[in-house]
C-alpha cells in the first residue's frame, strides 16, 4: 500500500485530464492554442504534475494567478509560455523578464510601472492586455473611448511586447438568459480590440476569452486561443455540455479509523447537533475542514462505504468526521469515498451552496495527491 494513502488522500487521474483535453482540443481550428489554466495548483490537483502532462500532449500555453506559481512551473522544468492572471507587483518586473513569464495588465498606470521597472535592463516583458467587458474586476474599459486609447499607449510602451489580448466572461456558464451577457461581452471584447488595433496600427498575435463556460457552450467564441479551466478537469461548470465528454479527474478518500458503538441519548461531536436515536455504530474518518472537507457539510454529506452511501453525523471537524454505520460490516482500514465515482462532487457543492471549484481548490495541502494512469 502506498504510504500516503493510509489516512486521507486525492487520487488524480492524468488519464482523464488528457481525455479532457482531447476532447475540447478536437473542437479547436487549426492553429488556434489552448492555454491550460494551472492556477491554484491547478485546481487543487497539482500544478507540476498537469502541467508536464500538458506540456507532453501539445498544449500551446499555461495560466497561473501569481509569480509564485510561475516561478514554481519554472522550477519545475516546464518550459512553457505561462501567462499570470492576477497582479504582480511592478519591482518584479525583471523577474518576470528572466523567467519568460508573460503579466496581464489592466491598466496604463500597472503598464507603465511595469516598463519602468525594466528600464536600463535591455529586457522586454511579455503583456496579454486585459479588457473589461462587464466582469466588473480588472482591464482596460472595451467600451470607453479614454480606456481604449490608455490601451493603445500601453502597446507602445518601450520595454513592454503587446503579444495578446483577452477578456473573461461572467456568466459564460448560468442559465440561457443569463449567457445572452455573453454575447454583449464578446461583441464588446471584438469591437474594443478592433478600436486597440487600428489606433495602434499593428495587431495582436493573441486573441482569447473562452473559459471552460465558453468552451461548452460558445464556440463561436474560441478566437485565436482557447483556455478552459475547471472543465479540462471534468467538471461541467453550467447546464450546457455542447457535446463534449468530459471525465471527473478528483476522488477524495479517508479510511475508518474506529467504529465506536453508542446508545441512545448519546450526543456527537461539538455542539451536539445529533443525538443517538438507538443502538448505533459511529466510525471515525480522519478528515475534517483542515483537509478541505467544508464543516457547512455537517449532518449532509453522504459519503460510500463499500459502494453504500452511509450518513455523516454530528458537525465535522478540523481534522475528523462520524459517519452513523450501524447494520453495516465496516471495520478500521475500510475506505470512505467522500467524492469520486460513487459521489459527484457537484452534489457536495450542492450541498455545501457553492460551486465545484471551491471543493477542488479546497483540499489542502496536506492531503497527498496519488496520480494514477
Amino acid at each position: 500500500m502506498d504510504e500516503r494513502m493510509k489516512r486521507t488522500w486525492a487520487e488524480v487521474s492524468l488519464g482523464a485530464i488528457e481525455h479532457n483535453y482531447r476532447a475540447m482540443r478536437a473542437r479547436l481550428a487549426p492553429g488556434t492554442r489552448f492555454l491550460g489554466v494551472v492556477k491554484a495548483n491547478a485546481y487543487g490537483h497539482g500544478a507540476v504534475p498537469v502541467s508536464r502532462l500538458l506540456q507532453d500532449v501539445g498544449c500551446e500555453y499555461l495560466a497561473v494567478a501569481c509569480l509564485d506559481e510561475a516561478i514554481q512551473l519554472r522550477q519545475a522544468d516546464i518550459a512553457l509560455p505561462i501567462l499570470i492572471l492576477g497582479y504582480t507587483p511592478p519591482e518584479y518586473a525583471g523577474v518576470l523578464a528572466e523567467n519568460a513569464v508573460t503579466q496581464a495588465v489592466g491598466s496604463l498606470a500597472y503598464a507603465q510601472a511595469l516598463s519602468q521597472g525594466l528600464a536600463g535592463t535591455g529586457k522586454r516583458l511579455k503583456v496579454h492586455l486585459k479588457l473589461e467587458t462587464g466582469m466588473g474586476r480588472t482591464g482596460f474599459r472595451a467600451y470607453g473611448e479614454t480606456a481604449l486609447d490608455d490601451a493603445v499607449r500601453a502597446m507602445g510602451l518601450e520595454n513592454l511586447e503587446p503579444e495578446g489580448v483577452f477578456t473573461h466572461f461572467c456568466v459564460s456558464d448560468g442559465d440561457a438568459e443569463q449567457r445572452a451577457f455573453t454575447d454583449v461581452q464578446f461583441q464588446r471584447f471584438l469591437k474594443g480590440v478592433a478600436a486597440i488595433q487600428d489606433q495602434a496600427g499593428r495587431r495582436f498575435a493573441i486573441r482569447h476569452c473562452t473559459n471552460s463556460g465558453a468552451m461548452l457552450a460558445f464556440p463561436e467564441t474560441y478566437l485565436d486561443m482557447v483556455r478552459p479551466g475547471v472543465a479540462l478537469y471534468g467538471m461541467v461548470p453550467g447546464p450546457e455540455t455542447g457535446g463534449i465528454e468530459l471525465v471527473p479527474a478528483m476522488s477524495l478518500y479517508s479510511r475508518v479509523a474506529y467504529v465506536e458503538h453508542h446508545e441512545p441519548g448519546d450526543t456527537i461531536s461539538y455542539g451536539r447537533t445529533f443525538t443517538v436515536q438507538t443502538p448505533s455504530e459511529i466510525a471515525v474518518l480522519p478528515i475534517g475542514y483542515a483537509d478541505g472537507l467544508h464543516r457547512v457539510l455537517s449532518n449532509k454529506l453522504r459519503p460510500a462505504l463499500g459502494g453504500v452511501r452511509v450518513r455523516q453525523v454530528g458537525r465535522i471537524c478540523m481534522d475528523m468526521c462520524m459517519l452513523d454505520v450501524t447494520g453495516l460490516p465496516v471495520k478500521s482500514g475500510d475506505v470512505a469515498e467522500i467524492f469520486g465515482r460513487n459521489v459527484s462532487c457537484g452534489e457536495l457543492a450542492d450541498m455545501a451552496g457553492t460551486i465545484h471549484y471551491e471543493l477542488l481548490c479546497a483540499v489542502s495541502p496536506r492531503v497527498p495527491r496519488v496520480y494514477t494512469d
